[in-house]
């Protein structure tokens, strides 16, 4: 049965105080005689981004990397199992920390080739694998807006457990959107349940990652300032825990600087800041953190933060001990550790629950869609001008290019940034499919056209070139070694396409952008030039300057992968020779590094 959304809103969302109340499975043993205590279990997931199968959908076979991790609700769904006949099912709950709808062909399918919002459409394959696991509440993760509202709401409905997010606020009325907590009651053997809340909170850069689809629908405050909100609440309404599921890291970082007055990864300063939480499982990062205790200032107890790693390859389990005194349960005690999900062989029942939707996608990405003269591949691309990530730029600048035909912007040069995304992308020489093209963009993103300077560019440039460590003429270069300074993704390094520069790796950051030209000639600061880019960066998505302020001349709604893949089909062959140019290199002293 379909959660619905109308009965757990109830009639406190006019208040903001929407709760779903929830009993565990099976009957109170009888009183037992001494100290009253109670244990029980909440585990957690996060950043499953569609993964349900242990199968890679970009490669067409069983997902391995260095580590030998295994993804996919099959395997958490055995994890599950497996400590819920050890501590009792009742005993147990389990949520989930966002980013649930989106990051596989599968999560594609079912958004956009065959939608769930179509009349008569299917069941998203997440509700239905994560109604199977009987999963209790789940946070909502920023990637959840990708698809925008519609597909949100359809999922939502399909779901048999609550989608929380206290600080995801309808824009007009700045009432909650979704329901902010639910709470659970687990029976214990002394006659007094013990309440369990579980309060959502999401990331406040989805008003910038989406703001196409959420501008002027919904608003999201910072998770410091909901918390401290609803906390004493569900203490005031009896909760004897509260568990936050947080889609934040716990860092403290942010990707879009100032633009917002809330701090990305807030998880940790969640727990520092608003006293009367007890855990928080932590999501949006991607790392893996079994156990991190932070001190409350107000109350001076330790919060228990816990990260399991994404996509399935972790399950987070919070065990709790509590105390019956003076009328109340008191939490005596609260570890986190995180169990591997390559140690589970997949869950039958959900393998075959979703096994016609899995051969439809492996079917569908596996359409050949064109031939290609030679094969690309994106290993070296953070550290080399290569061809794969050229096509990127070049489908993306021919794309804008077409758009601003007949404008007063055709006469400008069109520029195009791209980032090597996946380090495991390849084309193969001879037919390409579209796993093959949709594997260059793993991310939702959409192309914009926005006006920028040369001298705005030279900044941009250097932004970017952050990314790589600091090395010394001389030095041995270890290219293993030589990139994501300070932390900084992969898809936070940027090659622009269109103009030629040198990065000199020996120079301290802000200070690394030599030779930039343009067709040959130095770079006029005061030149206009069109950069085709997309909406996640020109949204302020990694901070890099000028972009979220410069002019929008067009922008497009679909998937910048597909237009990728239509590419391909239009041109039926792929010829390296026809867009790929070393336009950027790395230099120490103008020598080459490589």
């Amino acid at each position: 049965m379909a959660f619905d959304r109308r009965t757990f809103l109830g009639t406190t969302a006019a208040t903001g105080a929407a709760v779903a109340l929830t009993g565990a499975a099976g009957a109170p043993a009888a009183a037992q005689p001494g100290p009253r205590t109670y244990s029980f279990t909440v585990m957690g997931t996060t950043d499953l981004h569609g993964n349900v199968f242990n199968w890679d959908y970009f490669t067409d076979k069983e997902f391995d990397d260095k580590a030998h991790n295994d993804v996919g609700l099959a395997k958490i769904s055995t994890l599950v199992d497996q400590v819920r006949a050890e501590k009792g099912r009742c005993n147990t709950l389990l949520i989930d920390a966002g980013d649930t709808i989106q990051g596989t062909q599968l999560s594609y399918y079912y958004a956009k080739v065959d939608p769930i919002t179509a009349r008569r459409g299917p069941v998203h394959p997440m509700a239905q694998a994560m109604n199977a696991i009987g999963y209790d509440a789940a946070a909502l993760g920023n990637h959840e807006f990708n698809y925008g509202i519609p597909v949100l709401r359809k999922f939502e409905e399909q779901c048999d457990f609550p989608l929380l997010g206290a600080n995801a606020l309808d824009a007009k009325t700045l009432r909650p959107a979704f329901a902010p907590y639910s709470m659970h009651r687990l029976r214990t053997p002394h006659g007094r349940d013990v309440k369990v809340a579980v309060l959502g909170l999401t990331n406040p850069g989805i008003a910038i990652w989406d703001k196409a689809n959420v501008q002027g629908k919904m608003t999201f405050p910072g998770l410091e300032e909901q918390a401290a909100k609803y906390v004493p609440k569900l203490r005031s309404m009896g909760a004897d825990v509260v568990i936050v599921s947080a889609h934040s890291g716990s860092s403290g970082t942010s990707s879009y600087g100032d633009q917002l007055p809330y701090i990305e990864n807030a998880a940790a300063l969640v727990a520092e800041q608003v006293p009367g939480i007890d855990a928080i499982l932590v999501g949006h990062a991607h790392t893996e953190i079994p156990e991190y205790r932070v001190k409350n200032k107000a109350t001076g107890k330790d919060v228990v933060l816990s990260e399991p790693l994404k996509w399935g390859q972790r399950l987070t389990l919070f065990d709790f001990e509590l105390t019956w005194s003076k009328g109340c349960w008191s939490v005596a005690k609260v570890g986190a550790r995180v169990l591997n999900s390559n140690t589970a062989a997949e869950d039958p029942k959900i393998t075959r629950l979703l096994s016609d939707e899995h051969r439809k996608v492996v079917a569908y990405v596996n359409q050949v869609i064109g031939t290609s003269t030679q094969a690309m591949s994106s290993a070296d691309g953070p550290v080399k001008d290569v061809a794969i990530i050229d096509l990127i730029s070049h489908v993306q600048a021919e794309t804008v290019k077409g758009a601003l035909a007949g404008t007063e912007w055709a006469a400008l040069p069109v520029l195009s940034q791209a980032s090597c995304f996946s380090r495991t992308a390849s084309i193969p020489a001879g037919q390409v499919t579209i796993r093959d093209a949709a594997g260059l963009y793993p991310f939702e993103n959409s192309l914009e056209a926005r006006l920028l300077t040369g001298a705005q560019l030279k900044d941009y440039l250097e932004y970017s070139a952050r990314y790589y460590v600091r090395t010394a003429p001389g030095d041995v270069v270890d290219p293993a070694k030589l990139t994501n300074s300070e932390g900084t993704p992969d898809y936070n390094y940027d090659a622009v396409y269109g103009l030629s520069y040198d990065i000199d790796i020996a120079q301290p950051a802000g200070s690394r952008i030599a030779g930039l030209s343009f067709q040959g000639k130095p770079v006029d600061p005061a030149a206009q030039f069109v950069l085709a880019v997309n909406n996640y960066r020109a949204s302020g998505g990694g901070n890099f300057p000028h972009v979220p302020q410069a002019r929008q001349l067009w922008a497009n709604s679909d998937e910048i992968r597909n237009t990728i893949i239509q590419w391909v089909k239009a041109k039926g062959t792929v010829d390296p020779a026809q867009f790929a140019t070393v336009d950027w290199r790395l230099t120490r002293g103008g020598v080459p590094v490589f």
